[in-house]
């Protein structure tokens, strides 16, 4: 009977405790196992972890080792989503099973690639997966630009400014701008970060949080929102 192993994995810990994600994308392989003919030889779990990359997932480099080290092996997984998110990652994920002699199927996509057909989707598939988590990041950078030209609040509220009444609209500090004027004068100076952090804890200078005990990195933020 030809050996198959199950990858499996869920990217937030809320999905981990539920585990109704990993429990169906598992149920679904074993459901193929059988109905192709397959020995589920093992399943592999990696629970919470983001598939941004492939190299930071311990359970998917065991899959691969284990899949590449049966001749003939498939590796099996719910869909392309819970395998990688770069073109990069999944190309190479195939070329490492195609140079062991094994073999991939995607279920939710319908790839297999024991056949000339499922390979040539699949590369197709992961090429339409980049793009479209690109657009993602277009997007969401896009809403990002316009809410800043709008002098609107995108992410931390910065030093230097404050909430209007519509909590959403940054209004200028007179006082904290003057701490981010006195930053960058430092620092054209030639102070280093921590020389600054050091001569603003020393002149008494809170934090926008209200504490002392300025960092390095602090500063930095500082200089770089200035610059930008």
């Amino acid at each position: 009977m030809p050996v198959c192993y199950g990858y499996v994995r869920v990217s937030t810990a809320g999905q981990v405790e539920e585990g109704v994600s990993l429990e169906a994308q598992q149920a679904k392989i074993a459901a193929w196992a059988e109905l192709n003919g397959y020995e589920l030889a093992g399943v592999f779990v990696d629970a919470g972890v983001s598939a941004k990359r492939a190299d930071n997932r311990p359970q998917l480099q065991a899959a691969l080792a284990a899949v590449c080290a049966t001749k003939g092996a498939v590796l099996v997984v719910y869909s392309l989503s819970r395998l990688a998110r770069s073109t990069k990652d999944t190309l190479a994920i195939a070329e490492r099973l195609e140079k062991a002699d094994a073999d991939l199927v995607s279920l939710s996509e319908r790839i297999d690639t024991t056949t000339a057909a499922g390979r040539m989707v699949f590369r197709m598939l992961a090429v339409l997966a980049e793009f479209e988590r690109e657009q993602i990041v277009e997007r969401v950078t896009d809403a990002m630009r316009h809410k800043k030209a709008k002098n609107e609040l995108v992410g931390k509220l910065p030093t230097g400014f404050e909430l209007a009444a519509d909590g959403k609209t940054l209004v200028p500090v007179a006082a904290e701008l003057a701490v981010v004027k006195l930053v960058e004068e430092l620092r054209a100076g030639g102070l280093s970060l921590r020389a600054i952090a050091a001569e603003l804890d020393r002149r008494g200078i809170a934090t926008k949080e209200g504490r002392g005990g300025w960092k390095h990195t602090a500063v930095r933020r500082l200089i770089c929102r200035g610059a930008a």
